[in-house]
């Protein structure tokens, strides 16, 4: 049997059970216990001070004021403990969001007195009172015992003289005043109940620790509804840059593509109009021929206008999901074989994010992958869709790379995926192949 230890860089490693008493981990954790206890008065008054002064002070507008610093001011008290849990327990527990102010007088006053980490670290503050007396008698205890069981055969020697009940004078420690321990038998009892003790604080400091290490958890790091707001809060912001940056590329294809052909159309259309009205047969057989050049750019023109159209909306997504894959693996540059098995067909938007999500890997597949092939699967995962697409390519495919087109690539997937609560998955090793797996919900959370 061994005992889990935490050595200083934090990596855990073990040591038979007979070493318990001599571990690191045990006199940092019993350590932790002392400090808590001697911290627990003031985390006790903080928390106390804080509901007092908020009922007595509620009356009061700008007194509100005060009583919300005071909140929020134990998000200090939190990072003490937060530190002495790194420090002492090997855990890191990550700091709360920063404090956000509110909107107007009386937004910043709730956002003060309703600061939940501070609460939270209040709450910590106040149960560790109680807790910590609990642990540190316990672990001193065990400990006291083990050591003195250990050693009375020594110092029991300097213990005065009392008198049994059978008028008899012995030394040393006694059950009823009438059962001594002071024969060579007897001392060695007590040499094994204080084995046995001091084997057993270090499991004690463990349990008593464990305790502060699951409190200092729950109570002093983020919640996972503060961590869902900001992860919201930060995808929808990238879901706008990435629409901002798509209109941006529709308005440059408008502008450079399109528009300068039609600007080339109307001049051709003008010189035809007065070739015609010229009159000779010279004219006009040159007018044939830039009614030819006119009809061709017209009809590429009208090309690039269904491109950039279905760049922003494919209509075969008009008609599903599985429709549109069909068509998009039709116009991919490398061979793809689709496999769909979707019996009921995702919302719109959602299907739009899987579609574009397989253009563009498709896209580096034809142009990073150096593949010859690629293979696209779609299945219905209860309430999901698993979009997964494999190429035979070289592999080393990870986000940080830049797209086909130059743009965020599948860090822009991932931010994209991630803004309606799905995931996406990259297996790419070197030398291939590469597996990349999107995981979307069949209907967006409302």
């Amino acid at each position: 049997m061994s005992t889990p230890v935490v050595d200083p860089s934090g990596t855990y490693r073990h040591v038979p059970l007979l070493l318990g008493p001599f571990a690191g981990r045990t006199w940092r954790e019993f350590g932790y216990l002392n400090v808590v206890l001697l911290l627990a008065p003031v985390g006790f008054a903080w928390a106390a001070l804080a509901v007092t002064f908020s009922v007595s002070v509620a009356i009061t507008v700008f007194g509100l004021f005060a009583a919300g610093w005071i909140v929020v001011g134990a998000r200090a008290l939190g990072g003490v403990y937060r530190g002495l849990a790194r420090g002492l327990l090997g855990t890191d527990v990550a700091a709360p969001l920063p404090h956000r102010r509110g909107t107007g007088f009386w937004g910043r006053i709730g956002a003060l007195l309703g600061d939940a980490a501070g609460w939270r670290a209040l709450a910590f503050g106040a149960a560790s009172l109680p807790l910590s007396i609990l642990s540190v008698t316990f672990s001193w205890l065990f400990l006291a015992l083990g050591l003195g069981g250990l050693t009375h055969w020594y110092w029991s020697r300097f213990l005065p003289r009392q008198q049994a009940l059978d008028g008899t004078w012995h030394r040393g420690a006694s059950i009823n005043n009438d059962y001594f321990f002071d024969t060579t038998g007897r001392q060695w009892v007590l040499v094994a109940l204080g084995v046995a003790f001091l084997l057993l604080w270090p499991q004690v400091t463990y349990g008593m620790a464990h305790g502060f290490r699951l409190m200092s958890r729950q109570l002093l790091g983020p919640t996972a509804a503060s961590l869902r707001v900001a992860h919201l809060e930060q995808t929808r912001s990238h879901a706008v840059q990435d629409a901002d940056a798509r209109l941006r590329q529709i308005e440059r294809d408008l502008h450079d593509g399109t528009q300068a052909r039609l600007v080339t159309l109307a001049m051709q259309v003008g010189d035809v109009r007065d070739r015609l009205a010229g009159g000779d047969e010279a004219d006009r057989a040159a007018a044939l021929l830039l009614l030819d050049e006119t009809h061709q750019e017209m009809k590429d023109a009208l090309v690039e206008l269904r491109e950039i159209a279905r760049g922003i909306h494919p209509p075969a997504l008009d008609n599903g999901l599985t429709l549109a894959l069909e068509t998009l693996v039709t116009r991919s540059a490398v061979p793809v074989t689709l496999d769909v098995d979707l019996p009921v067909e995702p919302a719109p938007e959602l299907a739009a994010i899987a579609y574009f999500g397989v253009a563009e890997l498709l896209t580096n597949v034809h142009r990073h992958a150096g593949a010859t092939g690629a293979y696209v699967r779609v299945d219905a995962l209860d309430d999901a869709v698993q979009v997964r697409v494999r190429d035979d390519g070289h592999g080393g495919a990870h986000p940080a790379l830049p797209g086909a087109s130059g743009g965020t690539g599948l860090q822009g997937l991932v931010e994209r995926v991630s803004t309606v609560d799905g995931t996406v998955e990259i297996d790419s090793p070197a030398g291939g192949p590469t597996v990349v797996t999107m995981i979307l919900p069949m209907v967006p959370a409302r």
